[in-house]
């Protein structure tokens, strides 16, 4: 009777051991969890500012602005804007000139 109260007594003593190791992992992973998430939610809080910094760097207006300003450009005047449609088959036309699309100044 003493060997098999010995015997379960230590069977108790590991499964307690094991208990108090397993939930002091699961503590530990739900920490890292909560960590991660928070991590996360600021990751996707810094992506939002950037996609907001991206499309504001990207405004027409600013690009046209930063174009005339530094680069000197200005827009061509109308007489020298060409309106090129494309044809359907952009084959050439039976006078043997290009098709519109094709044309090249």
């Amino acid at each position: 009777m003493t060997r098999l109260s010995l015997a379960l007594l230590a069977v108790l003593a590991a499964g307690s051991v094991a208990l108090v190791t397993s939930q002091h992992q699961a503590r530990k992973l739900f920490g890292e969890l909560e960590y991660e998430q928070e991590r996360a939610r600021s990751l996707e809080v810094e992506f939002g500012q950037l996609q907001l910094e991206s499309s504001t760097w990207a405004m027409h207006t600013r690009v046209e602005q930063i174009a005339i300003r530094s680069l000197k450009m200005a827009s061509p005047e109308a007489g020298r804007t060409e309106i090129v449609q494309r044809s359907e088959t952009g084959q050439r036309s039976e006078t043997g000139q290009p098709a519109p699309a094709e044309r090249r100044q």
